[in-house]
């Protein structure tokens, strides 16, 4: 569907023209999970390879960009309200604007707003959809010659994304797509309507990307589909994943291989014995419970109950004893019952998931369980997540603190720690992806000091309910150890602006040389997990 729409902030708006030696710059914005995230890496290589340049962190601050591209997400209730409020706020800034500006619109809430979007904000320029990302740079292009908003959206899916230039916002880890789409019908879930039914890339092709990456520097892929384990159903092979995975972690090079999210229901051994066999797939699983009530489970088209779903922990913690498990959960499905609820409970105390994002049900307008009956009094549905929140932070808390004393190689990072700064430390991730906050040694040479993509051995000294901390490089005789690698060789590179490429797919790569972009930039939501994987 393609559709022109008057813009009247945009017919006011200085005709661009080729003439004009100032190259235009870029801001893509993200509202969501990883599958979104990747998805804005594809957008910035397009807008890249069609002659933009990232805007630098001081502009990027301001929005003082020529085209602000927003990466919407529609799965939780108040998607749309920070979407409009953000395209509010933007209203004032482009009118102002003495050089104009751009806006465009994508992800899963364009794909399901469509056209209303330009309604509701007539200053946005263009809304493209899930299945036709790579139309952006012609949009962009369209709107600015006609003077008028472009709206396309496909209704499936046009160009796997995978192909598209990738400009990868970490040069030492990198998002992997196996998969689109979403074969599941969960009745709570809107992401199989707007992203279409599952679609598999040959597993040739994913370990081509891989092993571009590897070649690029980075150190840690994590495998991306909404249902990962569900992967070979595209060309027969129900073994297909576990296959994966062995081969992705013999990749010469690649030391960390992650992935991102199964669904219990299709889980099996057979992924366990990969994980458990292949060094290189860290001891971290995500697996999405939802609700522990199998009446509840039963109501959301979930085709598991809760007994298989602690199975498969019980089985995956016998094959790697310190896997950290994280889920999602659902408080407030239509119809929960206080019993209901108790069981949730009683399943994530059994778990002893290391965290947890929980989520309130809202109605998804286009969903089965919106028109369900007995939809749950607010005051009700926060009473039972203040529960949750407050058991399974206990928990974390709990499983946490069992970590001090052990030694960890954490995968420093760039921008995980927001008190960095002010505490004097550095931070990454753990082999099983729990979050580090680490103290150099008092003396470092800075020259000495680790990178973002270089591993540090440390001691952990202290859990708390959502990271750790490794003073150990503090203690007299502590453990610190620096391992500088090729990914902390790649990202002091890219810092020094002596990168000549952005990091592409199997599509290839895009660049301007531009010191040091920052990516693209995510905005409110956890970055593992959803409700509906």
């Amino acid at each position: 569907m393609s559709t022109t729409l008057p813009s009247p902030v945009l017919a006011h708006a200085p005709e661009h023209s080729s003439a004009d030696a100032r190259p235009r710059t870029y801001l893509v914005k993200t509202l969501g999970c990883q599958m979104n995230v990747h998805d804005s890496e594809h957008m910035a290589g397009m807008l890249e390879q069609a002659g933009y340049v990232p805007a630098a962190p001081a502009d990027a601050a301001a929005e003082d960009v020529d085209v602000l591209v927003i990466n919407t997400c529609a799965v939780r209730e108040n998607a749309a309200d920070k979407l409009y409020g953000n395209l509010g706020r933007l209203a004032g800034t482009k009118r102002t604007r003495p050089g104009g500006m751009q806006i465009a619109v994508g992800g899963c809430l364009a794909q399901k707003d469509r056209a209303g979007i330009v309604e509701r904000a007539p200053w946005v320029d263009v809304v493209f959809g899930t299945h036709n990302l790579d139309v952006l740079p012609t949009l962009l292009e369209r709107a600015r010659h006609n003077a008028a908003a472009q709206v396309e959206i496909a209704e499936s899916l046009q160009v796997f994304p995978s192909t598209l230039p990738t400009r990868r916002e970490s040069v030492y880890a990198g998002w992997v797509s196996i998969s689109v789409g979403c074969n599941n019908t969960c009745t709570f879930c809107i992401v199989p309507h707007l992203r279409g039914k599952e679609r598999d890339r040959r597993p040739g092709e994913v370990l081509a990307e891989v092993e571009a990456l590897v070649a690029t520097g980075a150190i840690e892929v994590t495998l991306l589909g909404q249902n990962v384990n569900s992967y070979g159903v595209g060309f027969g092979d129900r073994h297909a994943f576990g296959k994966l995975l062995r081969a992705v972690g013999a990749v010469p090079g690649l030391e960390r291989v992650r992935f991102t999210s199964p669904h219990p229901a299709a889980f099996t051994d057979d992924v366990i014995d990969a994980m458990a066999s292949t060094p290189t797939v860290m001891p971290q699983l995500h697996m999405p419970l939802q609700s522990g009530s199998d009446r509840v489970l039963r109501a959301m088209r979930r085709s598991y109950r809760a007994d298989r779903f602690l199975g498969i922990l019980e089985r995956v913690r016998a094959a790697i004893p310190h896997a950290a498990i994280t889920t999602d959960v659902i408080v407030g499905f239509p119809g929960e019952t206080d019993e209901d609820f108790e069981q949730t409970l009683r399943v994530v105390e059994e778990s002893r998931f290391s965290s947890a994002f929980t989520f309130q049900y809202s109605p998804r307008p286009g969903t089965p369980a919106a028109d369900l009956p007995d939809q749950l009094p607010k005051h009700v549905v926060q009473e039972r997540y203040e529960r949750l929140v407050a058991l399974q932070e206990r928990i974390s808390a709990e499983e946490n603190a069992a970590q001090v004393g052990r030694t960890v190689d954490v995968l420093v990072a760039e921008g995980e720690g927001r008190k960095d700064g002010a505490t004097a430390r550095i931070s990454g991730r753990a082999q099983d992806n729990r979050l580090v906050h680490l103290a150099l040694p008092v003396g470092l040479d800075p020259a000495d000091a680790p990178r973002p993509g270089d591993l540090v051995t440390v001691v952990v000294t202290h859990g708390a309910p959502h990271h750790l901390v490794a003073d150990s490089g503090l203690l007299p005789g502590g453990v610190f150890r620096v391992r500088r690698t090729r990914a902390g060789d790649a990202w002091q590179v890219r810092a020094e602006g002596r990168e000549e490429h952005a990091h592409g797919g199997s599509g290839g790569g895009c660049g301007t040389g531009a010191p040091a972009p920052a990516g693209p930039v995510v905005l409110g939501l956890p970055a593992v997990g959803r409700p509906g994987a």
